[in-house]
């Protein structure tokens, strides 16, 4: 259920930046394409998954770190 888990956030984190890109876009000005929203979603998605398992990497380093 973890796989489960982790991929349904994936999959709801794209949805979220590529809904959010549409509609705040505009208002600053910025008017992008379809396929343009999708593409600049997919590099969050991939920078926010990167972010994700650097944080728990170093979360678990410290936490072996402390039991020694």
């Amino acid at each position: 259920m973890s796989l489960v888990e982790a991929v349904a956030n994936v999959a709801v984190g794209y949805g979220v930046a590529v809904v959010t890109q549409i509609l705040i876009f505009p208002i600053f000005g910025l008017h992008t394409t379809l396929a343009q929203n999708l593409k600049m979603g997919a590099v969050f998605t991939v920078v926010s998954m990167a972010r994700s398992f650097a944080l728990r990497r170093l979360f678990e380093a410290i936490r072996v770190r402390s039991i020694n």
